[in-house]
């Protein structure tokens, strides 16, 4: 099925920002657009953050090392899978010959 392309306006910080989509990325970039609003205020509120360019920096960064440490891990999970699918093959190879 063919994805339609929409057009919306996310408010980050005291910004809009004009994006083109596929429509089923809409409610996603919302809250991601939700997310990144909240840990703004909460690296505002928080710390001595008072800019709110630094503090969207701020949770960029957190956002940024979250998907890393994500990524590594499902990278480590797919490895240990695929240890462990050559084992099964092996063992299963080894049950052929009796």
């Amino acid at each position: 099925m063919e994805e339609k392309e929409i057009s919306i306006k996310v408010l980050i910080g005291d910004r809009h920002y004009p994006l083109k989509i596929s429509s089923n990325e809409e409610e996603n970039v919302r809250k991601a657009a939700k997310l990144v609003n909240e840990r703004s205020k909460f690296y505002t509120d928080n710390y001595s953050v008072q800019d709110k360019q630094d503090a969207m920096a701020m949770a960029a960064l957190e956002f940024a090392s979250e998907n890393l440490n994500v990524m590594a891990k499902d990278k480590s999970i797919s490895n240990e899978m695929e240890n462990l699918l050559l084992d099964l093959d092996q063992y299963l190879s080894a049950q052929e010959s009796f």
